[in-house]
């Protein structure tokens, strides 16, 4: 029999009586642990729901612009000299250095120091890039952008604009602000003695490269800018893409070599080793290393770079093959618990887990 008044009206009483139930268990007093549940799902689902919104605003719209432009004048204003002491490294002709930008980021100057050539990573403080060009008197001739985010691209126009044969390398998924010169996974950057090489790494964002510079031009190690994708001991957010997807593009870096120097897109190795000691705390490579970042960070002393090696080592988002890791996890999240996580399962609650960590 159908429902008087059509599917509107029965779809209209339905809501209604889903609304009266909901209005009941938060109102009744012996129901309190339905109304903690059903508590927890709106908020749970409220909060995923505000932060989209606000995601969306930030990639999609030039509020997150000024909200950039917001981040870069407090950062100036508290860290005039930068965030952190940075050492450069010099191997044979080549030169990386990193530069402190906003309260926590790295922004890269890549340099061949005999043709007196300059590569910028993510420059997102176009006036602190820029100082560093004209103390090191070199000519700025690219722009490599590892994603969309303003704290990594926010400078890509002044500088763009700035040095007129300057171009902007990035993935064309990922609506890079003043992109001239779009890059698929595999191609090669060639600027002197400089052979870098992009490698699709999304998940942070669609569109996300890593930068891998060549070592062997040079006869010394390769390095690699990983943006967001990957910090010392840790991992960046899964803002695009799922689980699987994210570990698919750790793995990519967990094939390269053990010698590659990590520069990564920020500042967070003290608060990741402390949340690796949570879930590894018999990690003895892990205490060392914590040992030698708390050194630095009194000194206010950049810890970057680390190496791939040492990050196989403790990181515990490049250890999800790891059996000590599934044991420190406890069961999995099948129904007995038994069958153990899947890696994809295992980074998800790693991540889960950080999130805890970081808001106690």
């Amino acid at each position: 029999m159908a429902w008087p008044g059509g599917p509107a009206l029965w779809l209209w009483a339905a809501g209604c009586g889903l609304l009266l139930l909901v209005g009941v268990l938060l109102a009744s007093p012996r129901s309190r642990r339905a109304r903690r549940t059903l508590r927890g799902l709106l908020m749970a689902r409220s909060k995923r729901l505000l932060f989209r919104i606000g995601y969306s605003l930030y990639t999609r719209t030039w509020l997150g612009y000024l909200f950039y432009r917001q981040q870069l004048r407090r950062a100036r204003n508290r860290y005039p000299k930068g965030h952190s002491r940075t050492q450069a490294r010099l191997f044979n002709g080549v030169k990386v250095l990193p530069i402190p930008v906003l309260s926590d980021n790295y922004s890269y100057l890549i340099i061949d120091t005999q043709a007196r050539l300059a590569v910028a990573v993510d420059p997102s403080d176009p006036q602190a890039v820029q100082a560093s060009i004209e103390k090191e008197g070199v000519n700025l001739v690219a722009i490599l952008c590892t994603h969309k985010h303003w704290d990594h691209s926010g400078g890509n126009r002044d500088l763009s604009r700035r040095h007129q044969d300057c171009r902007v390398y990035g993935s064309p998924q990922d609506g890079i602000p003043y992109l001239t010169h779009p890059l698929c996974h595999q191609d090669v950057v060639s600027v002197g003695r400089l052979q870098i090489r992009a490698l699709a790494t999304p998940g942070h964002t669609q569109g996300h490269l890593v930068y891998l510079l060549d070592g062997e031009p040079y006869k010394g190690p390769s390095c690699l800018f990983s943006g967001d994708l990957l910090f010392l001991s840790g991992c960046g957010r899964t803002f695009e893409g799922t689980a699987e997807t994210m570990l698919s593009s750790l793995d990519t870096v967990l094939g390269l070599e053990d010698d590659t120097l990590l520069w990564p897109g920020h500042e967070y190795a003290e608060e990741n080793l402390g949340f690796a000691g949570v879930v590894e705390p018999e990690n003895l490579a892990r205490e060392r290393k914590m040992q030698w970042v708390q050194r630095q960070r009194m000194e206010r002393k950049s810890t970057c770079p680390s190496t791939l090696g040492e990050e196989r080592s403790y990181n515990p988002f490049l250890r999800t093959h790891c059996l000590v890791l599934q044991e420190a996890l406890g069961p999995g999240p099948g129904p007995t618990g038994d069958d153990g996580y899947s890696r994809a399962q295992l980074l998800e609650k790693l991540r889960q887990l950080k999130d805890l960590h970081k808001s106690k």
